[in-house]
């Protein structure tokens, strides 16, 4: 029964914990694995910094390694437990699970604070609410600057938080799905070219380059996709996508906003203050006109409008890669 509930019943735990997300989110009342994640990393970097002194780069590889497998392993043990009871508490274990990887809902409430400040017009409020979202300073960013921050980080976050958690949960189940999650929740906290963590930061984010590769390209694509159906300009979302998508200092980040910077007809990117200092970007898109706090809720729309065009394939992937695990492996309750 265990191996049915798995064959069976692991899609459907993808699709209902993409409807979770839908709906609720990350509750704040609930414990999240990336505060998990979090504090493994957090204790980690002080305990191998300590054992490996000036090796930083050794340190910061055995804290990505150890980090990855911790995750991975704990998710794979909780789902062989849970399904060892029944298979319907291995249904709920991997649901959640399924759930706990997406972050669609939470970009979709942090965006629409931005652009409740910016459509009020109240730029300082505009400026916090952004600051929430991007890593660039905000304290002097104009109006039109932080609607293009919102609108980038929406598009990266397609990537990074919605299609990349599900095409790896599609591959091997929510055990790799979390294994994603730690990576991009390690690149978030060390992967920085700054004095601090240029070394020791190093491996966790070309492990979390690595693993972006193909969702950052299947990302761009399914914007370019997403605005075909959503009537945003499809043409301009694959013109400026093949000119502008290497236009980015990270080899996955400029797809998405490349493909999203086309669909809405902004220039998106350019020079940017980190932490007081100035850093030269080139500009992603054309400036066809400037830049509205209604641009916001079109970049959500896109994001939601590629996840669901990329649901249906997921899903199918899903089932197909487990009936051909369960074939090889001669299961007898194999279709």
């Amino acid at each position: 029964m265990e191996g049915f509930g798995f064959f069976y019943l692991g899609p459907l735990a993808i699709l209902l914990g993409f409807l979770l997300d839908l709906l609720l989110g990350d509750p704040p009342s609930l414990p999240h694995p990336v505060r998990g994640i979090g504090f493994l990393v957090s204790r980690g970097e002080k305990a191998l910094r300590g054992i490996f002194g000036v090796r930083e780069r050794l340190a910061g590889t055995v804290l990505a390694a150890a980090v990855g497998f911790i995750v991975f392993s704990f998710s794979l043990a909780l789902l062989f437990v849970f399904y060892r009871i029944n298979v319907w508490a291995g249904f709920l274990a991997e649901t959640v699970l399924c759930w706990q990887v997406q972050a669609a809902r939470c970009m979709q409430i942090e965006a629409a604070k931005v652009y409740a400040a910016a459509e009020s017009g109240d730029l300082p409020l505009a400026r916090k609410a952004v600051s929430m979202i991007v890593g660039r300073d905000t304290a002097n960013l104009s109006m039109g600057q932080v609607i293009k921050a919102a609108v980038e980080t929406v598009a990266e976050n397609l990537s990074d938080g919605v299609i990349a958690p599900l095409f790896f949960t599609a591959l091997g189940g929510p055990a790799l799905g979390m294994f994603y999650k730690a990576a991009n929740t390690m690149d978030s906290m060390i992967g920085y070219d700054d004095e601090r963590y240029l070394l020791f930061g190093r491996s966790a984010a070309r492990l979390d380059d690595a693993l972006n590769w193909i969702p950052a390209r299947l990302s761009g694509r399914l914007l370019i996709l997403a605005a075909a159906v959503l009537g945003f300009d499809r043409k301009n979302a694959a013109k400026v996508y093949r000119r502008d998508r290497g236009n980015h200092a990270s080899p996955n980040s400029g797809h998405p906003e490349a493909a999203c910077a086309g669909a809405l007809g902004l220039a998106l990117a350019g020079n940017a203050w980190y932490g007081g200092k100035l850093l030269e970007k080139p500009v992603i898109g054309d400036a066809l006109r400037e830049p509205v706090p209604a641009d916001i809720l079109s970049a959500v729309r896109l994001m939601y409008g590629a996840e669901l065009i990329f649901l249906a394939p997921a899903l199918a992937a899903s089932l197909g890669l487990r009936f051909a695990v369960f074939a090889l492996a001669g299961f007898p309750g194999t279709p």
